[in-house]
């Protein structure tokens, strides 16, 4: 809306050019430094209102399959939860006031975000409201992919005409694979994977937002990166044309999650439900494959492919010896078994996240 009025009527119209970042034509740096203030003045303010409305409806139930871990967390029972809610809100609102609604790259970041969440409100409200413990892991799937695909195509369409668009590369290096009508199926297999990582990762109080917080600001950084034209060429970075718009949304979105984290730092006065981790994962897939840098997120959403490979890890070695590789996962739950206080646990993730955000970012010069 804003950006609509400094086009329209601002005086400093013909000066833009000389001030705009990569090929967004009015100030992208202070936008997106904005949207994460106001995403992050909204959450805050908004947060006891909305925690005293989800107090008085929906409150987590404690119902895992694990009687120990049932009996560690029991003090979490009745904690309000699906804060996801006000974390939309907040992205929506900074958003809508900062962004430019008409780039594809905002479209579906929106899609992304307004999609996703929708879907965790389902299976939270499943969850809280039925004997049932949430939506089943097929109807959960098949909810993702089909919000998946339907991103895939759009992101298709928007990118088969760019340079590197539609290609898979290597981030060392100009090694990469020419996807074609198949980074659809890529696209769908990413944004999936990334939704779940952060879901998974989503057990311990401020766990996922604290590492949301340092990965998103990665990706704020490499989509501001990738949209402008001189500073791609420099760092040898694919540069795909106004993406540097898609900075809005995630800068909204840390802003909305340090404004959460607030309420959800340890002893959480809410959590965010599927309602927040399924959209916020999802929208850090959507930063790299707009970026094309997937194998990057690897890196950077380092902790997210550890909790997610724990799990998977945990089921494989059970039904081929027997046995748990680990006492309990995802990883934090092990440690949590191990008598670590929770939030040593939660910070020293933090502490992982951020230097493999670092990393992430810092190895874009390493061509």
């Amino acid at each position: 809306m804003l950006l609509w009025l400094l086009q329209k009527f601002a005086p400093i119209w013909q000066s833009a050019p000389a001030l705009a970042s990569g090929d967004s034509r009015v100030f992208l740096t202070a936008r997106t430094a904005l949207a994460a203030v106001t995403s992050f003045l909204f959450a805050v303010l908004l947060g006891p209102y909305a925690i005293r409305w989800l107090k008085a409806r929906f409150r987590e139930r404690v119902a895992s399959a694990s009687e120990q871990l049932n009996e560690i967390q029991s003090d979490k029972n009745s904690t309000p939860t699906m804060g996801g809610l006000f974390i939309l809100a907040a992205v929506l609102c900074s958003v809508l006031l900062w962004g430019d609604l008409g780039s594809r790259y905002v479209q579906l970041g929106l899609l992304v975000a307004l999609g996703f969440g929708g879907l965790g409100a389902i299976d939270d409200w499943t969850k809280l409201n039925t004997a049932k413990n949430g939506l089943s892991i097929r109807q959960k799937l098949l909810g993702q992919i089909g919000i998946a695909a339907v991103v895939g195509v759009l992101l298709y369409w928007q990118h088969r005409d760019q340079p590197l668009g539609l290609k898979l590369l290597w981030p060392f290096g100009e090694a990469g694979v020419s996807l074609g009508i198949g980074f659809i199926a890529w696209s769908i297999l990413v944004l999936v994977a990334s939704s779940n990582a952060v879901n998974l990762t989503d057990g311990l109080d401020g766990l996922a937002g604290g590492c949301m917080i340092f990965a998103g600001t990665a990706f704020v950084a490499l989509t501001y990166l990738a949209g402008h034209k001189v500073l791609a060429g420099y760092l040898q970075i694919p540069f795909m044309s106004g993406s540097g718009e898609l900075t809005i949304v995630l800068g909204a979105t840390v802003g909305a999650v340090l404004g959460f984290l607030w309420f959800n730092c340890y002893p959480a006065q809410v959590f965010m439900g599927d309602t927040g981790s399924l959209p916020l994962g999802g929208l850090i897939g959507l930063a790299a494959l707009v970026t094309r840098q997937e194998v990057l997120l690897l890196v950077v959403g380092g902790v997210f492919v550890i909790e997610t490979a724990s799990v998977i890890l945990q089921v494989a070695w059970f039904r081929r010896t027997g046995n748990r590789l680990l006492r309990c996962s995802p990883l934090h739950n092990h440690f949590l078994f191990q008598g670590e206080h929770e939030m040593k646990i939660v910070v020293r993730f933090w502490i992982g996240a951020a230097l493999l955000a670092i990393v992430g970012v810092a190895s874009l010069k390493i061509r």
